[in-house]
C-alpha cells in the first residue's frame, strides 16, 4: 500500500475505560471505536460534553493508553516518535508564555524541531503572515494579545513543523465573528496545501462550513459519520430560487403547489446569514477607515 493510500486516521474497537475506586466508578469514556479519516481531507469530530472528544484526541497524540483497540496515525501506532514528528496540534486553550512576544515563542519553538537560525527565520516569517497576525503586533508581549490574536500565534506554533496532520481542539473558541471567519479560511488553506486536518468542535455552523466529512460521538460511541452534504440533505424538501420574481408569479406559483397536493408550502424572501452581514459591515468600515482621507 503506497503512503497515499495509508490513511491519516484510523482506529479499531479504540477503548478507554478510567478506573474509579469501585468498579462501579469505572467510567467508559470510550467505546469500541471504529474510525478512519483520509488523507487530505478535513474531518470533524463532534459530541455534547462527556462523549469522548478529548479522550480520543488523548489516545491518537499519545498522551495516554488505550484500555482496548489499536489506534493508527499515519501508518504508525498512536504514540510513534516518527509520526509524532508530522502531527501539529492546537488545543483548546492556547498556553502560550505570556511574556515573550511572537516572534520570541515561534522561535522557541521552532528550536525544539532542531532548526538552525535561517530555517528558523524562514519558519517564523512565513508562518505568521500565514496566519495573518498584524505585523504592528508581531514585537508586543503576548500578554498584550487579544484572544485572536493569541490564537494564530497558537496556530502557528502548531504548524511549524510543516506537518502531514493538523488536530484542531475548538479553534474557533472565543473568537468574535470576523475572526472566526478568517480561522475557517485559514483551515481551507490547510487542506489546499495538502493537509489532514482533524477539527473537533461545539461550533456546528463552523464545522458545517470547513468539514468535508463529520461524525457525532455519544457517551463514547459512534452515533452517526457520513459527508457534510449526505446528512445535512432534506430529500423530501424540494426548494427553488430566483431574484426579482413579480409578485403576481409568486402567487401563481403558489397555487399551483396547492392544486397539486404539496403540503408544507413555505414561501418567503431568501435570508442573508447573520455572519453574512456582519462580514459585510466590518470589512466595509475598515476599507473606508484604510481610505485616504477616511476617518481614523
Amino acid at each position: 500500500m503506497t503512503a497515499t493510500a495509508i490513511p491519516a486516521l484510523q482506529t479499531r474497537d479504540l477503548t478507554k475505560v478510567y478506573p474509579g475506586f469501585w468498579s462501579s466508578q469505572h467510567v467508559r469514556a470510550l467505546d469500541k471505536l471504529n474510525l478512519t479519516v483520509n488523507r487530505g481531507e478535513i474531518f470533524g469530530l463532534l459530541g455534547p460534553n462527556g462523549s469522548g472528544k478529548t479522550t480520543t484526541i488523548k489516545l491518537l497524540l499519545g498522551l495516554i493508553n488505550a484500555t482496548e483497540g489499536s489506534a493508527g496515525v499515519l501508518g504508525k501506532p498512536a504514540g510513534d516518535q516518527i509520526a509524532r514528528r508530522s502531527i501539529g496540534y492546537l488545543p483548546e486553550e492556547t498556553y502560550l508564555y505570556r511574556f515573550l512576544n511572537a516572534r520570541q515563542t515561534l522561535d522557541f519553538y521552532a528550536r525544539l524541531f532542531n532548526m538552525n537560525r535561517a530555517q528558523r527565520n524562514r519558519a517564523v516569517e512565513f508562518y505568521l503572515e500565514f496566519v495573518g497576525l498584524d505585523p504592528a503586533v508581531r514585537r508586543r508581549q503576548l500578554r498584550t494579545y487579544s484572544k485572536g490574536q493569541a490564537r494564530r500565534v497558537g496556530l502557528a506554533q502548531s504548524l511549524l513543523n510543516d506537518p502531514e496532520l493538523v488536530i484542531l481542539d475548538e479553534p474557533t473558541s472565543g473568537l468574535d465573528p470576523l475572526a472566526t471567519i478568517e480561522m475557517k479560511k485559514l483551515i481551507k488553506e490547510l487542506k489546499r496545501a495538502g493537509k489532514t486536518v482533524l477539527l473537533s468542535s461545539h461550533q456546528l455552523a463552523d464545522v458545517e462550513d470547513v468539514c468535508d466529512r463529520v461524525c457525532i460521538l455519544y457517551r463514547g460511541k459512534l452515533e452517526i459519520e457520513g459527508t457534510v452534504d449526505s446528512l445535512l440533505e432534506v430529500k423530501d424538501v424540494f426548494r427553488i430560487e430566483g431574484r426579482n420574481v413579480p409578485v403576481d408569479l409568486q402567487v401563481k406559483m403558489v397555487a399551483m403547489l396547492h392544486e397539486a397536493g404539496v403540503s408544507d408550502i413555505n414561501p418567503g424572501v431568501q435570508r442573508s446569514r447573520l455572519e453574512d452581514v456582519f462580514k459585510r459591515l466590518v470589512l466595509e468600515k475598515r476599507s473606508a477607515e484604510r481610505a485616504p482621507g477616511g476617518p481614523k
